[in-house]
């Protein structure tokens, strides 16, 4: 087999002329937290196991994308960790031709007995979820008492020799304020990147308003209080957020400004749900079903079919700011963050 090289690897492009080369892949629905802007407090319906695709149905699409030009995938949830031998998973992934790297979103609570196992897998890159130090607002916002276990979590991930960890913040008005300084403080100090995202639409209340979003140039006002940032050029031509290195040298932060200024015109991402949904967007209203395909013994060529079909009508934007705006009907834990 001819090893892929840039010159010789396909290229997936939607009807905007965008490249497609991150797959994000939701391995569950299910989570120990219960974030208030992703689950309910309880009564949560997850998808019965059987409808899982398998690691055999998630490698053998991963295979498939990186045939068609896919570089990097990320793994979600729900909380991924929830997935029993997540490692041997991303073992599978890693060895796959084309695929440059495997990374994965996770709350951390779990990477204090797991961390090790996923970087000797082949994981190469952390997002760590984590909206506030404070102990009561951690509690607040993740309905559970586990400051401690997830720190603990960060700190082993590094231990292990995790180059690359983010955090993300999700940044709420009236929350997010107090907490801003303190998680870029954590950040300089650890090595980590501190990463605020927009609050968006995708809670499964329901109860996202507008006027409960901290907007970037909110979040950046606060920061440059205290410190002088500089601008990385480019930076969302690589991914979704605008990025600023620290004056002093010590550190970069991103702003995610999902809602006040979208990436979309720059957005590079597919994504599919733990039952094999193939979306274009996170907050697209149409589905592709490729686990129908793979279950029904459809070929590769299908699939490839199935898959270029979707992205060529990838929306060339969402509708958050505009009148005619739907929310899924999926929340984020359901579609995978």
């Amino acid at each position: 087999m001819t090893a892929l090289t840039e010159n010789t690897r396909p290229t997936l492009v939607d009807g905007m002329g965008r490249t497609i080369v991150n797959l994000r892949i939701s391995v569950t629905d299910r989570c120990n937290f219960r974030c208030t802007y992703c689950m309910p407090a309880d009564n949560v319906e997850f998808m019965p196991r059987d409808k899982l695709l398998t690691f055999e149905e998630i490698t053998r699409i991963a295979r498939i994308g990186a045939g068609m030009g896919i570089k990097r995938l990320r793994l979600t949830g729900g909380e991924p960790l929830m997935r029993k031998d997540l490692p041997t998973l991303i073992s599978m992934l890693a060895m796959i031709e084309g695929i440059e790297d495997v990374a994965m979103t996770t709350n951390a609570f779990f990477l204090k007995e797991h961390a090790k196992a996923l970087k000797e897998a082949g994981l190469k890159r952390l997002n760590i979820s984590l909206d506030a130090l404070d102990p009561e607002k951690f509690r607040d916002v993740n309905r559970r008492d586990c400051l401690k276990e997830v720190l603990e979590g960060m700190r082993i991930s590094a231990e292990v020799g995790f180059k690359s960890i983010k955090v993300n913040a999700v940044a709420m008005k009236n929350f997010s304020e107090t907490e801003i300084l303190g998680l870029i403080e954590m950040g300089r100090s650890e090595g980590f990147e501190i990463r605020f995202i927009e609050f968006m639409p995708l809670d499964s209340d329901r109860n996202w308003k507008r006027d409960k979003v901290l907007f970037g140039h909110e979040i950046l006002d606060l920061i440059r209080k205290k410190h002088e940032l500089v601008p990385v050029e480019n930076s969302l031509e690589i991914g979704p957020a605008s990025e600023y290195d620290f004056a002093d040298g010590k550190g970069r932060i991103g702003i995610i400004t999902a809602v006040s200024n979208p990436f979309c015109d720059h957005c590079n991402r597919i994504r599919m749900t733990a039952n094999g949904k193939l979306r274009t967007c996170l907050f697209s209203t149409d589905e592709t079903d490729l686990k129908e395909l793979i279950r029904g013994n459809a070929s590769d060529e299908d699939i490839v079919k199935a898959i270029k079909d979707a992205v060529l009508v990838k929306e060339p934007g969402h509708k958050i700011n505009l009148d005619d705006f739907e929310q899924p009907q999926r929340a984020m834990h359901a579609i995978g963050g």
